[in-house]
């Protein structure tokens, strides 16, 4: 994998501009939706967590907790799906370990918004399979589920199932229609969305591509970074599985970034999150 990535450093340029150029001519007139979904709050009370370099020991910091819909005419995607939305009903919330973690609305409640039920998101995938991001995967087992190979086998290694709440979550896509991605993965097959491995945090870790015909590109950092600060001063979680893998991830992004000049999303930074077009509002 740590090969592959830095190949891509090097391709990303001709093959971005390639895929850009394709998707234009393809999405003239295209309907091409993107919705952030509010998908849960979390104060992290020891933000401490979030760098192996000491740069925020002592620190809280609150957060919120984005999925995120797309709606393509070949489909209906969800990129990751929160906290549990049982949790709506705790007003207060819950501490969960260094985290405080609370679910104002749930995600199928939002759905209902715009007249759906799990049941019609075709396409589900994740950035990675921590808790805040699987904690209604369950819930659509019925889609297809585009995962990265390394990250399905983190997530249903042995010490994961031994997780009982975090596993029960998303145990269903065991059975699910799944596709294991190896490299970019372009979904509908028309450039305008692509899974980008970015590992490190996780094993397979990975970030989206949106290139909507109206706003450009948007890309979705999954858990690449949990802060702008964190973006600004490549800081790595103690957490993560792999930190030099993350750096070279961080590398991959950011090339990425610039040459598609991707509007990049935090999916944890509240101002990023507030910037965009409220729910049921959406970029295209």
């Amino acid at each position: 994998m740590n090969i592959g990535i830095k190949a891509f450093v090097g391709l990303v340029g001709c093959i971005g501009a390639s895929m850009v150029a394709g998707f234009s001519a393809h999405a003239e007139g295209a309907s091409i939706k993107l919705y952030a979904l509010d998908c849960g709050e979390i104060e992290m009370l020891d933000l401490g967590l979030f760098s192996r370099e000491g740069k925020y020991d002592g620190q809280k910091n609150s957060a919120v907790d984005t999925c995120f819909l797309i709606r393509h005419p070949d489909g209906d995607m969800l990129w990751d799906t929160g906290l549990p939305e049982g949790l709506n009903a705790l007003p207060e919330g819950l501490i969960n370990g260094p985290f405080h973690i609370k679910v104002p609305v749930k995600l199928t409640d939002q759905l209902q918004e715009l007249g759906m039920t799990p049941a019609d998101i075709e396409i589900l995938s994740i950035s990675h399979s921590h808790f805040d991001h699987v904690g209604n995967a369950g819930l659509f087992a019925r889609a297809k589920f585009v995962v990265n190979a390394n990250e399905y086998d983190h997530m249903f290694r042995d010490e994961a199932r031994a997780d009982e709440q975090t596993f029960a979550s998303y145990k269903a896509l065991e059975n699910a229609k799944t596709v294991k991605i190896t490299d970019r993965y372009d979904v509908f097959g028309d450039g305008s969305v692509e899974i980008i491995p970015t590992p490190g945090h996780t094993p397979g870790h990975s970030s989206l591509l949106v290139r909507l015909p109206n706003s450009g590109a948007v890309l979705l950092t999954g858990d690449m970074y949990h802060l702008t600060r964190a973006r600004e001063l490549r800081t790595v979680p103690r957490f993560n599985t792999d930190p030099e893998q993350t750096l070279v991830s961080m590398d991959v992004f950011e090339d990425l970034a610039e040459i598609e000049s991707a509007r990049v999303v935090i999916q944890h930074e509240k101002a990023d999150f507030q910037d965009f077009p409220k729910f049921p509002e959406y970029l295209d």
